[in-house]
């Protein structure tokens, strides 16, 4: 499939089937149709969290018949679906299911408030059933590959081959490519780098059962989790508070950004990269203030393995799940 990279964005060649492009993340879906008159009939929705533990599969199957309406585009010509999805995957003969820990009640028990007990999300079988070409990949990896395509992950055109994607969203999770080699596991798990355990802390449950780990101390849902308490309800009354020179708050900012660091230089250190782009919507809102201190918390350490490694914003920015979402089926 040819895809043309146009000032105004990106479209299929002429005649070419149109494509569904699916990004599935902890707090929203978000469909929408590809074809040669570029990216059409957006739609998002809250990811579905309630109901039987196929809801989310129908949840899409919905959608992608709402974003061809939008497009004007019959469901029937669409060619092939790609959907880039938070984890981890969990496989029931060979077809992917969810265990992803901000949708599935079921993996830490009530204490994380979600409706529902689910221990999967049934994903990839309605699909299959609803379409004839489906591919599943973890988001980190679309992205990743949107990142080597299109984005910042590329040198004079030519994608890298040492680097990493990372989001900081309401989850963590990254996509991993090894000497030109993409990274994907026994399962498509590899890259959840978010459950790495750092700490002991109490506070931080994450969805996962873990206590302690990245996501657990950090993650977009986690800074809200864990200081309320202390006054700051979400990320961006975090991030205000310090911009406005609360001292507190940039003191828990400078703890956060150690946590990331501390991921960041372990992921530098066990694959030996030569660039990470960072994305996702809390660092993407915040990113002028979070970079120098992201650098700061990994340079510096162990030189022969972190010169030489930058660390950089997404050059797809927030649209790097749509186009991760793409780069599956382009």
């Amino acid at each position: 499939m040819n895809l043309n990279v146009l000032t105004d964005g990106f479209k299929l060649a002429a005649g070419a089937a149109p494509v569904a492009c699916v990004d599935i993340g902890g707090t929203k879906v978000a469909v929408n149709i590809v074809d040669e008159h570029g990216i059409r009939g957006k739609v998002i929705e809250p990811t579905a969290t309630s109901g039987p533990s196929d809801a989310l599969g129908q949840q899409i199957i919905r959608l992608v018949g709402q974003s061809c309406a939008a497009a004007g585009v019959p469901v029937q010509a669409v060619s092939r679906v790609g959907v880039s999805s938070c984890g981890p995957f969990v496989l029931n003969q060979g077809l992917v299911e969810l265990a992803a820990p901000n949708i599935c009640g079921g993996l830490a028990g009530p204490a994380r408030g979600l409706p529902n007990d689910w221990k999967a999300a049934v994903l990839e079988a309605p699909l299959r059933a609803a379409f004839a070409h489906v591919r599943v990949e973890n988001d980190g990896i679309g992205a990743l590959e949107a990142e080597r395509r299109w984005g910042a992950l590329q040198t004079h055109g030519v994608p890298m081959a040492n680097c990493a994607y990372v989001t900081w969203s309401t989850g963590i999770g990254t996509g991993l490519c090894v000497d030109g080699h993409v990274l994907r596991g026994k399962n498509g798990n590899a890259g959840h780098a978010g459950h790495i355990f750092v700490s002991d802390n109490s506070d931080a449950l994450c969805g996962c059962g873990n206590v302690g780990d990245v996501e657990g101390l950090i993650a977009g849902n986690a800074l809200a989790r864990r200081f309320a308490p202390a006054g700051y309800a979400d990320p961006a009354s975090l991030f205000g508070a310090a911009y406005a020179g609360d001292i507190k708050a940039s003191a828990i900012i400078d703890d956060v950004c150690e946590v990331m660091g501390r991921m960041l230089f372990s992921l530098i250190a066990t694959l030996d990269l030569s660039r990470i782009s960072i994305g996702g919507s809390v660092y993407w809102h915040h990113r002028d203030y979070l970079l120098p201190r992201l650098r700061a918390a990994v340079h510096g350490h162990l030189p022969p393995l972190t010169q030489g490694c930058e660390l950089v914003s997404a050059g797809l920015g927030l649209q790097v799940g749509d186009f991760g979402a793409l780069a599956l089926v382009a």
